[in-house]
């Protein structure tokens, strides 16, 4: 089994660098974003430059878990090879597993560029241990999204989750405090910010990287948000599979 995900894995990361614009605008908007908005603003002062690097990575990482992994898995729902792999002995998970694990690379690939503007052009620092343990939090912190597009991808034609997912991801980072620091958000957006999962991931990548006290609610309405994203991509691909293979 563990050789055929790595097959699988291989294959769809060969399949994402040979059509590499979707890689790119992942990667690149969010460093584009640190040059213009974060250098000339924030870039000399460490802590909030740090700050500005973590919200830009998982900017970046987000981006792949939602909006990249629902439109791959409702146009793989729309290919004849989909099903066929379904009809084999080893079933869908060695594919799936592999769509996950390409995903997850994906996303730490598109990390690399904001790192390098924070290092070169501001003054943003943190210790070895801290970064280690921000992209470990940014690993885990793109799960609820992940489960969020597995829902769209099970539900939606890939036109549909095109605009769901973009529909979902844009608001969710600005409310998140992910483009504009929470302190600078308006009163009305202020209030609703912390309950919305991007703000807990945000919160948990703040405290590791530069040292801030996250907010409780944040972290509790993160946690509530994945347990209602699990279920909802376990009940989305139960009924995929109940239409299309009962």
């Amino acid at each position: 089994m563990s050789s055929l995900v790595a097959a699988h894995t291989r294959y769809l990361l060969l399949e994402q660098l040979r059509v590499p614009i979707g890689l790119l605008a992942g990667a690149l908007f969010p460093a584009i974003s640190m040059v213009a908005f974060v250098v000339p603003l924030a870039g000399g002062d460490p802590r909030p430059a740090t700050m500005a690097t973590g919200s830009l990575m998982f900017f970046g990482a987000m981006a792949g878990a939602l909006i990249g992994l629902s439109i791959t898995v409702a146009q793989d729902r729309e290919q004849p090879w989909n099903p066929y792999l379904r009809t084999l002995p080893a079933g869908p998970l060695p594919r799936f597993t592999g769509r996950i694990l390409a995903t997850l690379a994906v996303t730490l690939v598109s990390v690399v560029p904001v790192l390098l503007v924070a290092v070169f052009l501001t003054e943003a620092t943190t210790t070895p241990v801290r970064l280690l343990l921000g992209l470990g939090v940014l690993v885990v912190g793109v799960v609820p999204f992940m489960l969020m597009a597995l829902f769209i991808g099970f539900v939606m034609t890939a036109k549909g989750a095109i605009a769901m997912s973009q529909a979902l991801f844009f608001p969710m980072a600005i409310v998140g405090g992910l483009l504009l620091p929470p302190a600078m958000l308006p009163d009305f957006i202020a209030v609703v910010s912390p309950y919305v999962p991007t703000r807990g991931v945000a919160e948990l990548l703040w405290a590791i990287t530069a040292g801030t006290t996250p907010d409780p609610v944040a972290l509790v309405a993160l946690a509530v948000w994945t347990v209602v994203a699990a279920a909802g991509a376990a009940w989305a691909y139960r009924r995929d599979e109940g239409r299309r293979f009962s």
